[in-house]
């Protein structure tokens, strides 16, 4: 979940002329610079001009040094609510533009968005700099931190000033005065670096066009998929042609069902060498110096690489341990993926050819496989997934698990037609929070799916801060007279995704800084996945599009018996993944590696079968080198809350999917308690015991 709320830079610092006062047009007219006028403070989307978002980061910069000066400068003592709780408090402004800015920039950016996302990255970069090295505020933490033990704090205020103290020094704020100018620089180039990473990506991605002249090399498409691309081409003036690209709602339907094999290729191999073209959108040598300059900063910190460094806030605590986790699931996957690989290549031999099997052909004759064994077509489905219903459907979910409902909000501002927003409430009908939906894929939206928010929930004394939150994806689009009809593996990012939102949404924390650490927040997402192709729940929601009949039985039980169909496959492409990005940051020296080299030597290491391209190639895996990514050196967060989704979904299986006391449990322990308390021991007040591993091998068919 990427929810980027950034604390702080000093625009003035690096502008030169700057002034110190907020020009009087710019607050006059910038919606930034006055309460927001709207439904439970939502941003005015219809207001705010990109002209708006500079002087807004200025003042917000300007603000928190001002706050902070307060803090340092005062002559009382320091305690926990005049420094811990003061600090806490500081950058108020800032994250309100900021929510905005990198909203906007992931879901709806464009060439003037990308230039001030640039401009303002070092100084975003310096300033949290400037606040982490911050010697005076640093002393006043540390003289709290010092005497915590006799405070008297709650659970909650212990977490905050301890979390704090740690940040700090793994800030640099322990760093010697010599050390510290190079702790900035480093801090700079890596944020500059990232943007440039995504700016590639998001333009390889928009750049590649398949287009089909000919009706023949169509063959075995289905009809809405091919109307889709027709209408992809007649936007990008080609019509009476046919257009495919590389976002997976247009490629996954033509990998799978395109018969022509040379254009499958073609297809799939646009998408893998994104980044890896030896021209001006190339990324090897942006990832290569993003790893050297992770690894120096970490030697800079005292920490053997920067895995140690990411690790240590984690529930895995070492790289050690989760590469021992990840050894114990490849081994039996690789197994699984193999012999799948081999069904594949006797059903091409049964069929005459005389090739053998290649990545571009997995998602091809698997979906071969799966209709001769299972007598399953994904598009038998898709007509019982209708985007709005489906999400009706977790909607239904959450109201029964945890009393809460949604309703439309049509007066609620929004960035793009695309958008839809929802006010969330309790059975009581009090206020919980607003969930903004942003399905289709367009131009300026980056690849992928995502929760983010442009306000995080937060108490200040008796006054609760509601949250506003937002799940994006990019889905299959209407297409002619068809509604948008999703794939089973959109439905389930949709259900995922929510998961997250509903975290974000139900939590109850009073400081909003907290954060759940990287490999226990995709809980809650993954857990919601189990919901999704539930029969009981398929009762819900899967309707037919055209008839409005609900899912048949007889479909049901295909799906039911294929469900660990390509196991072996999904997670070894994934793990390949894991073992991939901890590679990347477990080296020891800050030298600069060839890229391409290094990730060939990575994936030979762990013998990724040829017929399997890992997950995300180094050029494109956003999730670790993107500006807002966040995985580096945790991506393998997925598999590890897939063990603790796995084992808790098990305390539902056992007493009801809608069981109200395992729920309830399960809101209180994990969802409301936020980043209050340890993330083990929420578990563990939740399911009573330690997570078990054998659940999850024994859905994914790997026992």
């Amino acid at each position: 979940m990427r929810l980027i709320m950034i604390t702080s830079a000093l625009f003035c610092l690096l502008a030169a002329g700057c002034s110190q006062k907020k020009d009087s047009s710019s607050v006059n007219d910038n919606p930034f610079f006055a309460k927001y006028d709207t439904p439970f403070e939502t941003p005015p989307f219809g207001l705010i001009r990109n002209e708006h978002f500079l002087p807004a980061f200025r003042d917000g910069m300007e603000s928190q040094k001002s706050e902070i000066d307060a803090i340092v400068n005062q002559s009382e003592t320091p305690t926990f609510q005049n420094t811990i709780e003061a600090f806490e408090r500081t950058g108020a402004m800032l994250d309100k533009v900021s929510g905005v800015f990198y909203g906007l920039q992931g879901a709806n950016t464009n060439d003037e968005i990308q230039k001030i996302a640039n401009d303002v990255a070092p100084l975003l970069a310096k300033h949290k700099d400037d606040i982490n090295l911050h010697e005076k505020l640093f002393q006043r933490v540390k003289a709290v931190h010092d005497v915590r033990s006799t405070l008297g704090l709650n659970a909650e205020q212990s977490k905050l000033l301890d979390d704090m103290y740690k940040n700090f020094v793994r800030g640099g704020a322990n760093l010697p005065a010599g050390k510290r100018e190079r702790f900035r620089q480093i801090s700079e180039e890596l944020s500059v670096l990232g943007l440039k990473f995504d700016e590639n990506v998001l333009k390889e991605t928009n750049k590649f066009k398949l287009v089909i002249e000919t009706k023949d090399d169509l063959a075995g498409l289905p009809q809405s998929v091919i109307d889709g691309a027709a209408e992809a081409a007649t936007k990008a003036g080609l019509e009476g042609k046919w257009v495919f690209t590389v976002h997976k709602p247009s490629m996954i339907p033509f990998l799978q069902y395109a018969g022509n094999r040379a254009l499958r290729e073609k297809l799939f191999k646009a998408y893998i060498t994104r980044g890896d073209h030896h021209d001006e959108l190339d990324n090897k040598a942006t990832i290569a110096k993003m790893a050297s300059l992770r690894v120096e900063r970490a030697h800079l910190l005292g920490y053997k690489t920067h895995a140690d460094y990411v690790e240590e806030k984690n529930m895995s605590k070492t790289p050690a341990a989760v590469h021992e986790f990840l050894n114990k699931l490849w081994a039996p996957a690789l197994k699984n993926a193999k012999k799948e690989r081999d069904e594949m290549q006797a059903l091409i031999k049964k069929e005459g050819g005389t090739f053998k099997l290649e990545p571009w052909d997995w998602w091809y004759y698997s979906e071969q496989v799966r209709k001769a064994k299972y007598d399953l077509d994904e598009n038998e489905l898709r007509p019982y997934f209708l985007l709005d219903n489906v999400r009706k459907g977790v909607f239904e979910v959450a109201t029964r698990l945890y009393g809460v409902q949604f309703t439309e909000r049509k007066d609620i501002s929004t960035y793009s037609d695309d958008v839809t927003v929802f006010e969330v409430k309790r059975k009581d009908g009090s206020h919980v929070g607003i969930l903004y939906t942003d399905y289709f894929p367009r131009p300026g939206k980056q690849a992928g799916a995502w929760c983010s928010g442009y306000r995080s929930q937060e108490r200040r004394g008796d006054q609760m801060i509601t949250p506003l939150i937002t799940n994006v994806g990019n889905f299959s689009k209407p297409t002619g007279d068809k509604p948008a009809l999703l794939s089973p593996d959109e439905v389930r990012t949709l259900f995922h995704e929510f998961g997250h939102a509903l975290h974000a949404l139900l939590q109850n924390q009073t400081y909003r800084s907290l954060s759940v650490p990287g490999d226990f927040v995709e809980l809650p997402s993954q857990i919601m996945e189990n919901w999704a192709f539930d029969p009981e729940v398929l009762r819900l929601y899967a309707r037919h599009f055209q008839t409005g009949e609900t899912i048949p039985q007889a479909l049901l039980d295909k799906v039911e018996k294929s469900e660990k169909f390509n196991q072996g496959f999904v997670t070894v492409e994934y793990l390949s993944a894991c073992f991939l990005d901890m590679d990347w940051h477990s080296l020891t020296n800050p030298g600069i590696v060839d890229a391409g080299a290094f990730e060939k030597k990575s994936l030979n290491k762990i013998q990724l079968i040829p017929e399997i391209v890992v997950r995300y190639r180094s050029t494109y895996f956003a999730h670790i080198w993107s500006a807002g990514g966040g995985y580096d050196a945790g991506y393998y967060y997925y598999i590890w809350a897939a063990v603790l989704d796995a084992d808790a979904f098990e305390a539902f299986k056992e007493k009801g999917l809608f069981d109200q006391a395992t729920a309830k449990a399960f809101l209180e322990n994990v969802l409301e308690k936020g980043a209050t308390d340890d993330a083990m021991k929420q578990y563990e007040k939740f399911r009573g015991r330690k997570p078990s591993i054998e659940p999850l091998l024994k859905r994914r068919g790997l026992l």
